[in-house]
């Protein structure tokens, strides 16, 4: 995902906004290389933890934490104020999917990106299959509720969700292909390096990609 972003991160300065960020796991990083970061978040406790973080990692001045819903950024967050907006697995916890995708197409400047990652409902079903667990995965498969508290999407569904939100997607790329489909004791040091290579090559190819554990797609408004 990195990756996918570094481009746009090599252009300047940038204006980010990380929404459902909690306690900066990207804010931090990006800050230390010389953008502005706005992290909004539910969880004042997330929020306090990265005022902690980025006061030690002494960029503290370039993270800013706003506590807020990720359906609800009008009201934190100014129109056109972001040249790049992040939502990693948000989508699946808001209320309204595509209400919270038109606030993050809002939050946007014309011409600028969102980087949406949001968990993939083909990957699940395979993985409650391979677990033993049929059942789960019939109930994924038909839009019904496994027991977990958050939604998930196949690709055509984050197309329709952003498209409807004026964004067009740039590219789009699976994370997590086959990493984990393979039980951690059994990947040794050796092994590591291959499945990387593995994982950058599948990313980007149909129809690995398509089963990969998250979706994420770039998009520009």
């Amino acid at each position: 995902m990195w990756a996918a972003l570094e481009p746009i991160l090599r252009a300047g300065p940038l204006r980010v906004l990380d929404v459902g960020g909690g306690t900066g796991g990207f804010a931090v990083p990006l800050a230390q290389r010389g953008h502005t970061v706005t992290v909004v978040d539910p969880s004042p406790d997330a929020l306090a933890l990265l005022a902690r973080r980025a006061q030690a990692a002494e960029v503290a001045g370039s993270v800013n934490g706003i506590q807020g819903d990720g359906d609800r950024l009008a009201e934190v967050v100014s129109a056109g104020s972001a040249d790049l907006v992040l939502c990693h697995h948000v989508l699946e916890y808001v209320d309204e999917p595509s209400s919270a995708a038109a606030e993050l197409a809002a939050c946007v400047r014309t011409g600028g990106w969102v980087s949406l990652l949001a968990a993939n409902q083909a990957a699940a079903v395979l993985s409650r299959a391979i677990g033993g667990r049929p059942e789960g995965a019939l109930a994924l498969l038909h839009g019904q509720s496994d027991g977990t508290r958050h939604r998930r999407f196949d690709i055509d569904e984050l197309h329709s969700l952003v498209a409807q939100a004026g964004l067009s997607v740039e590219l789009w790329h699976g994370v997590r292909v086959v990493a984990d489909l393979l039980p951690a004791p059994e990947v040794g040091a050796e092994q590591s390096s291959a499945v990387r290579e593995l994982e950058i090559v599948l990313a980007e190819r149909s129809p690995y990609r398509d089963l990969a554990t998250d979706l994420h797609l770039l998009c520009r408004r």
